[in-house]
């Protein structure tokens, strides 16, 4: 059984100088003698089976996570020097999670100014920040075809909306999506594919929320550059596309693009248009019930009189309570206000929002340790892609762990939240036809053998290794 020596480890300085690299491991020929830790389990029996286990590494990362909120500087060093030495950055798929849940939990004790010498410590480390790359179009298109994480959704996104805008002349699409309209193309590629004879195809309107957020994946170019690109797709496919950017944020609950949605709403209803919304990763950004309005204000410059929220959305038409008035609330609510011919919602299948640290932790990190696990069957060891890849990851990580309040974005709801929110907001939902869940497969067969499909109701979700891991949901106006 390893147990921790009576000599002290080292200063924290040199566990975080690297980060967390070239530390000696602990000399299994030295004396040992258990160290009386309040609170702290004596033996890795009382952990789990061995220190590399995950459910042992989940248990350290839960005692360095209270020490550092009771600021107990001295048994948070003891931990991370002991994590320090089960988990290098450049280890196994359990290793390499661990260890960026560690650089999240120093960047918290940074951030919050508990623990002042660990704050100290990683707030001189240059090398502490993550690099999270700008893609170019055709490195992202690239990135995102590695993996069924976004591809799925696309696949049975564009599916149903296909089936629901069937004889429409006119489709406008909204587009909510982490990842720049990547799905478009594919979409006006099955437009085209579906053109018979004389028919003339559609015209397609694509409307986005322009943002200076930077969440990953992040683009090196503009929307508007963005747009040119994807008007010239369409083009080359003999299909026309209309691009406009409205500024919107996610933080305000996209308040602006839905004001300019609601103007030109009548339009759209006497012009007979489809109008496609399109949810893809993105409403997990807006605020939902802990940030509720009264406790928020993102931006004070904008005016809060009358009736209206400093949101743009019409709080006297809402419940004072913290769920009917919580953004999402809302901005679901503003959308079937529209008459959305459909909406596809796809999301990650997890809880990120407890308030509570440690609740917060134990959920995220049974969670994303399906990227680190998958990554190693399609990505090598010191690949760029893979660097860029896990640097995804890390920032999520490290908002979800270190950021409270409105900086903490990473707000992900499992998929039963999601159905009961878009029902309160009277939508009700539509079955993924046959012809999707074939189309889901075949792409899935792509793909490394851990990835599955799954149907809950009417829905369907992406499982690895038995796991949910994304869902998607198709909805019309109740």
């Amino acid at each position: 059984m390893m147990q921790f020596t009576e000599a002290p480890p080292p200063a924290l300085h040199q566990i975080i100088t690297a980060p967390f690299s070239n530390l000696p491991m602990m000399n299994k020929n030295q004396t040992h003698r258990t160290r009386p830790w309040p609170g702290f389990p004596t033996s890795a029996k009382a952990l789990g089976t061995n220190f590399g286990d995950a459910n042992c590494m989940e248990q350290l990362l839960v005692h360095c996570a209270n020490a550092i909120e009771t600021n107990d500087a001295t048994l948070a060093q003891q931990i991370l020097w002991v994590l320090n030495n089960i988990a290098p950055q450049d280890g196994d798929s359990n290793q390499r999670l661990t260890c960026a849940f560690l650089r999240a939990l120093i960047a918290r004790a940074a951030r919050i100014g508990s623990c002042k010498l660990l704050a100290a410590m990683a707030n001189s480390q240059a090398n502490f920040t993550i690099h999270t790359h700008k893609f170019s179009v055709i490195e992202l298109a690239s990135f995102i075809d590695l993996t069924p994480w976004h591809r799925f959704g696309f696949t049975a996104a564009n599916a149903a909306i296909l089936e629901a805008v069937e004889g429409y002349s006119v489709i406008h699409i909204v587009d909510f999506s982490l990842t720049h309209c990547m799905q478009i193309p594919t979409l006006v590629d099955a437009i085209a594919g579906r053109q018979e004879g004389n028919v003339s195809p559609p015209l397609l309107k694509l409307t986005v929320a322009g943002s200076t957020e930077d969440v990953p994946p992040m683009l090196d170019l503009s929307y508007e550059e963005l747009g040119s690109k994807l008007v010239n797709f369409a083009r080359s496919r003999n299909i026309i596309l209309e691009f406009r950017v409205i500024p919107s944020s996610y933080t305000d609950g996209f308040a602006n693009l839905i004001q300019q949605l609601r103007v030109q709403n009548l339009v759209y209803a006497e012009s007979g248009e489809a109008l496609v919304v399109n949810c893809h990763m993105m409403l997990h950004y807006i605020p939902e019930e802990t940030l509720t309005l009264p406790s928020i204000n993102p931006n004070p410059n904008l005016s809060s009189s009358g009736s209206s929220s400093s949101y743009g959305y019409d709080v006297a038409s809402s419940s004072s309570s913290s769920t009917s008035s919580s953004l999402r609330t809302m901005f679901l609510k503003a959308l079937r206000g529209l008459d959305p011919t459909i909406v596809v919602l796809v999301d990650e299948d997890a809880d990120l929002t407890s308030n509570n640290l440690v609740c917060r932790l134990r959920s995220a990190f049974n969670y994303l340790w399906i990227p680190y696990d998958t990554v190693d069957t399609f990505l090598p060891r010191g690949s760029k892609q893979r660097q860029w890849y896990e640097a995804d990851v890390c920032w999520k990580i490290e908002n979800v762990i270190a950021y409270e309040g409105f900086q903490r974005v990473e707000r992900v709801e499992p998929k039963c939240r999601w159905v009961q929110r878009m029902r309160n907001a009277n939508f009700r939902s539509v079955s993924f036809g046959e012809d999707a869940v074939l189309e889901v497969k075949a792409m899935l067969d792509e793909h490394a053998a851990g990835w599955g499909l799954k149907r809950e109701e009417e829905d369907v979700v992406l499982t690895w290794k038995g796991h949910n891991v994304v869902f998607a949901t198709a909805w019309m106006p109740a």
